[in-house]
């Protein structure tokens, strides 16, 4: 039985070059005959359906194209937005710093005019202390003394 793709060989060298191009060779299986697809031949479209059809892809690309260019320019202007907005919050930043640090001169210049009463403080608590190890002492000392005086019984 002859496959629908095999070309009938009249002649023994034309059996040699069917089985030479592939998928006509005989040791390949039966096709089924439903997935064989019949050539037509290529017809050349009217000149005006040319025309037409290059309108078409010229009308869609140019779509695609303003498309893209659209979207991209979108993506510019959102960073640019976003630019506008980060220098805004840098000069909010920069103003808060400058803040901070006036008001860190201020304070370490107000804690310099207090160092002297600071010093004092540690004057005082320097004699305090040692004032309190004198009473300590003295009131050992008295203690002391009331024992040696008490007579004894």
């Amino acid at each position: 039985m002859r496959r629908p793709s095999e070309p009938e060989a009249a002649e023994p060298g034309m059996a040699a070059a069917a089985e030479s191009v592939p998928g006509i060779g005989r040791d390949e299986p039966a096709r089924d005959d439903a997935v064989v697809e019949t050539a037509e031949e290529a017809k050349e479209p009217a000149e005006a359906d040319i025309n037409e059809l290059c309108r078409d892809m010229f009308s869609k690309m140019a779509t695609y194209l303003t498309g893209e260019l659209t979207a991209t320019s979108e993506d510019y202007k959102l960073l640019e937005n976003m630019n506008k907005l980060t220098s805004l919050k840098y000069l909010e930043m920069k103003d808060i710093a400058i803040n901070i640090s006036r008001n860190l001169k201020d304070l370490n210049q107000k804690y310099a005019g207090l160092q002297p009463y600071l010093d004092q403080i540690n004057v005082i608590e320097e004699q305090v202390a040692a004032l309190e190890q004198a009473a300590y002492r003295l009131d050992a000392y008295s203690k002391k003394l009331e024992c040696w005086m008490r007579p004894e019984y």
